[in-house]
């Protein structure tokens, strides 16, 4: 099996497993207690309350509209992993609806179904959008913002799920629509910091006398690169070298515990880093 051949079959399975997860939360938590924070999803429990219509149903309808809109300005790749997660997801909400009905909530407790509404949909989302894909709907609108704006996706889902959370207040109570509001912020808030700790990298500076044995190990055993500077020391005057490298977590402790068993007295500096743009991570 090729290497590009591995990283479709991950693909493949990060696209079903978090689009599956999206659709548990969705249906167990998000319908039964009628919370509208945002998506078609949203929508869907309104047309549902309003018109006695399969959520399902108008889900996949409303999500393929959307899904030629994402196709035009965003792009075939987008459009083809959002097809298979629309659809994914819409049938999959359909099965639970005929296989597991439920007219009421699962437990008397809102706020903690609050949590799981939000929690598993934050989730399966911050997975599709770091792949570039989206579970359609409302989630195109925020891709687009995303993509011909400055906003984060996080601000994008606020912006674009804001009217479906307003419209609960009307078709529904002042209680569910308090917390949809609620639900529309942290599922906002959670979906970037998700996003950002999925693409957490570590950047290093190393100051040391012998770089060669620790750019080796870099390059021969973690497959990465390296910058290395001339620099002097303030306090000693001495001649020193700087090697500049960004790793992923794991990487960065099998080089941390390297530098320590070659080099104690080398000085190291390490920051979190989110967005690396370059070969090898994210392109721009």
């Amino acid at each position: 099996m090729t290497k590009i051949t591995g990283y479709k079959i991950r693909d493949f399975f990060l696209l079903t497993f978090s689009t599956l997860i999206m659709a548990m939360g969705v249906y167990f938590f998000k319908f039964p207690n009628n919370f509208t924070f945002g998506g078609v999803t949203g929508i869907a429990v309104i047309i549902a309350k309003l018109f006695r219509f399969s959520a399902g149903d108008y889900t996949l309808i409303i999500n393929m509209l959307l899904l030629v809109i994402g196709l035009i300005f965003l792009g075939k790749p987008f459009a083809v992993k959002t097809a298979y997660t629309s659809i994914l997801l819409s049938g999959s909400i359909s099965i639970f609806e005929k296989v597991l009905p439920i007219n009421a909530p699962l437990t008397d407790e809102p706020f903690l179904e609050l949590i799981f509404a939000i929690a598993l949909p934050a989730l399966g989302s911050a997975v599709l959008f770091n792949m570039g894909a989206s579970s359609g709907g409302t989630d195109v609108i925020a891709m687009m913002l995303k993509k011909y704006s400055n906003c984060d996706i996080g601000k994008a889902l606020l912006i674009s799920d804001t009217l479906v959370v307003l419209a609960s207040f009307f078709v529904f109570d002042i209680k569910t629509g308090l917390f949809s509001c609620l639900g529309l912020i942290i599922k906002s808030l959670m979906v970037d910091t998700i996003i950002e700790n999925i693409n957490l990298c570590k950047y290093f500076n190393v100051v040391c006398q012998e770089p060669d044995l620790i750019c080796n190990y870099i390059v021969n055993e973690l497959h990465r690169s390296a910058t290395i500077c001339d620099a002097k020391g303030a306090f000693t005057g001495t001649h020193k070298n700087i090697i500049f490298t960004v790793l992923n977590r794991n990487e960065a402790y099998k080089l941390r515990n390297y530098i320590k068993s070659v080099d104690p007295a080398a000085f190291i500096l390490i920051t979190n880093t989110s967005e690396i743009i370059g070969k090898g991570f994210h392109s721009i």
